[in-house]
């Protein structure tokens, strides 16, 4: 296709960015929407060509594109449209700024990837695959070009050109059938070499094999010889990746070669279990070992004559290794161009939107600082952007203000880029508790970029908003609630009422309504945000879905329970729809669904639904995840509510013990739980163990948050309703009558 061709009216064609043994990829302008994207077009086969071939293909490329543009998760390539123009069958998706892990680590020779850049992009492949593989979709040839490392540290699978769903075998059978080669020698599994039963585990192989690359900077069996690379993958077991890298450690080592295993049943059950398996050896590699260099390994010699005796399948035959990593991925490296964005309890930006990497060159009366700096310091804040978005806030912290000094040193105070690190060491604060420095930091921002973009540009008004957020966070909503409002009328004043940027203030002050108890405005304005929304972004839109999340919570307030309940069970199925039946929105809807239920007194309802939704956050994030504890937590509420009192004490306590255990036990989770041992104690008579429970509840509180504060005060009211119990009244009116004093003291009226 011509350089600046039109397709269907639409898509304008720019740049080649790529090519593969399949088709080309194309840098393009969708003219609709004004946004950039990529455009992969099949090859056009000719005359000369079979048409049994060319049917498969077409039937292929097809199938990619239903496939792929079911796929919605962070780690996967967003597929936007597909069709056919002028014989030539296309496939639009998101524009990917970044380049591929075979791009990476040619650019990279002869050294291997660092531990740390290997654990972040393993967790994130796995995933990505965890998702995927749920769907039943397997991909069947992922490889270093096949993944996309973005500029801020995301990391995307592309081209799902060969994927299949799980269930559908026939359609398999015919395209391997033909002698079209189905996935790439160096990565290829042992079953799928053989041309056995294929399932989610062979991505795994694959992924081992991506994995073992990156850390020796060869793949397992990396010969010349097509037929020596398929038998010692069938054959021949791997050298431990610490055989080439005495520095690599031995954990990974071990997932490593557990993801190579020969047979299916070797490696790890799912993509789930490597995920968690990685995190842990992750947090036990960093509370040891310290990161080193290590010098490139030499490839491994494998004999083919292993497997001489048994002969591979025909349609391996026609296969060359060709270059190991080579696809049609590599979406060129345009420059950074991040761009603001807003967070807050009620917004769910992601990292790679938040900042604004400026190209503004330092001032005059400044010597240019040194254009290889410049380049240091921007891939330092994109990995400070990476380490924020695994929840790492405070690496991400330490990064952020590093790169702020060399960068106010280098550029002065008010350069934009200097502005965007104290932006995002503003960002950090706040995520690490550290509300009142995190003010100040987005104060100055904000200050600087009025300066030097004007008070109403969007990077301004962004810095302000958050400063907004952190007042709530310090409870300060009345100063929260003028500045959302200034906030709000620069935008409606610049950007239109309905801009999605208007919309998200809006979004936000109605949150900080109802912390001021204006219950009714808040449940009004979410409202209309809401419509708004719908008729802007769509129904089904996450940010629609966030907004009349609030809805149904505001009705909650408000005591509206049985409208609250519909609200959060549609939003619920919206989220099941659109962003999968296991993304954290979606069980997060679930689990006010069960509350609703539960404050209609529809207990037995909330049990069922707490029951499988602790299934599925068991399956999705680990038993000891602490939203798999919240959802455990109303199971035994509930439990308590239908008098299952025995039941709910042995809940409770199990869920305390675990909370105590990865959160501490002074955390405020853990003693809820600790709480909700003796409620159910005190129920079963035990009134003597439920006191002494009670007291380690109000005990704790008190060392905490202090012996004023509302929750230690309920806490001894707890207790002296315990010595009433007991019979001990005159023990129990004291300790009353030293709440009330407190409660006077404080202010704090009755609870």
């Amino acid at each position: 296709m011509a350089d600046t061709r039109l397709i269907h009216g639409r898509y304008r064609l720019l740049d080649l960015i790529g090519r593969g043994g399949m088709g080309e990829v194309w840098q393009a302008h969708d003219e609709s929407l004004d946004r950039r994207v990529a455009v992969k077009c099949l090859k056009p086969l000719g005359q000369r060509n079979d048409q049994a071939i060319s049917d498969i293909l077409r039937e292929r490329f097809r199938r990619e594109a239903r496939v792929a543009a079911s796929l919605q998760h962070h780690g996967v390539t967003v597929v936007h449209d597909f069709g056919e123009h002028e014989g030539v069958l296309y496939l639009v998706m998101e524009f990917l700024e970044g380049r591929n892990l075979s791009q990476i680590l040619d650019d990279n020779e002869p050294h291997p990837l660092t531990v740390p850049e290997i654990v972040d992009i393993a967790e994130q492949v796995a995933d990505a695959l965890a998702y995927t593989h749920e769907q039943g979709i397997i991909h069947r040839d992922l490889k270093p070009a096949n993944i996309m490392r973005l500029t801020d540290g995301t990391v995307k699978i592309c081209d799902f050109g060969i994927a299949r769903l799980g269930h559908d075998i026939g359609f398999t059978s015919r395209l391997t059938g033909t002698g079209v080669a189905m996935g790439t020698p160096h990565y290829m599994s042992p079953e799928q070499i053989s041309g056995g039963h294929i399932d989610h585990r062979s991505d795994l192989y694959s992924l081992g094999c991506v994995l073992y690359e990156m850390t020796t900077g060869v793949p397992p069996f990396d010969l010349g010889d097509t037929w020596a690379i398929l038998v010692g993958h069938r054959d021949t077991p791997p050298d431990p990746p610490r055989a080439h890298r005495a520095d690599f450690p031995g954990a990974f080592d071990r997932i490593i070669l557990d993801l190579l295993a020969k047979t299916p049943e070797g490696r790890p059950t799912d993509a789930r279990e490597l995920r968690h398996r990685i995190a842990a050896a992750r947090s036990a590699s960093e509370a040891s070992a310290a990161p080193s260099a290590s010098a490139a390994p030499a490839a491994h010699p494998v004999s083919p004559a292993s497997g001489q005796d048994q002969p591979l399948p025909t349609w391996t035959h026609a296969m060359t290794a060709g270059h190991k990593a080579v696809g049609a991925c590599a979406l060129g490296i345009p420059l950074p161009d991040f761009t603001s964005g807003l967070t807050g309890a009620w917004t769910t930006t992601p990292a790679n939107q938040r900042g604004s990497l400026a190209t503004v060159p330092p001032r005059p009366d400044r010597p240019t600082p040194p254009p290889d700096a410049l380049a240091v310091l921007t891939s330092r804040h994109n990995t400070g952007l990476s380490l924020a978005r695994l929840g790492r806030w405070d690496e991400a912290g330490e990064v952020h203000r590093a790169v702020l000094a060399e960068r106010e040193h280098l550029l002065g105070p008010g350069h934009p880029d200097t502005l965007t690190s104290r932006y995002e060491v503003g960002f950090t604060l706040s995520r690490t508790g550290r509300a009142l420095d995190a003010l100040e930091a987005f104060g100055r921002v904000a200050e600087g970029r009025a300066r030097s973009l004007g008070p109403d540009h969007p990077d301004t008004l962004a810095a302000r908003q958050e400063a907004a957020y952190v007042l709530g966070r310090l409870g300060r909503h009345f100063e929260a609630h003028e500045v959302y409002a200034t906030v709000l009328a620069s935008r409606e004043r610049t950007m239109g009422p309905e801009h999605p940027d208007t919309l998200r203030c809006r979004h936000n002050l109605a949150f900080n309504l109802s912390r001021l108890g204006r219950l009714e405005d808040s449940h009004r304005m979410a409202g209309e945000v809401a419509t708004a929304r719908a008729r802007v972004l769509g129904p089904a839109h996450p940010d629609t879905l966030v907004t009349r999340y609030e809805v149904a919570y505001a009705l909650g307030q408000l005591g509206r329970w049985t409208e609250a309940l519909g609200t959060y069970q549609e939003v619920a199925a919206a989220r099941a729809h659109s962003l999968g039946p296991d993304h954290p929105d979606t069980l997060a809807a679930r689990y006010e669904v069960g509350i609703s239920l539960g404050r209609l007194g529809r207990s037995a309802e909330a049990l069922q639904v707490y029951g499988a939704l602790v299934g599925d956050r068991t399956r999705v994030h680990g038993p000891e995840d602490p939203e798999t504890l919240r959802a455990r937590h109303g199971l035994g509420v509930n439990l308590g509510r239908l008098a299952r009192w025995e039941e709910a004490v042995v809940e409770a306590r199990d869920v305390c013990a675990i909370r105590e255990r990865v959160l501490g036990p002074l955390h405020p989770d853990t003693l809820v739980s600790r709480r909700e041992v003796a409620v159910g104690l005190g129920w079963l008579g035990r009134w003597a163990d439920a006191l002494t429970v009670y007291r380690q509840v109000a005990e704790a509180r008190e060392r905490v948050l202090g012996a004023d504060h509302p929750d230690a005060l309920a806490s001894r009211n707890d207790e002296a309703h315990c010595l009433e119990q007991l019979g001990r009244g005159a023990e129990a009116v004291e300790l009353y009558r030293r709440v009330a004093a407190l409660r006077q003291q404080s202010g704090a009226g009755p609870r």
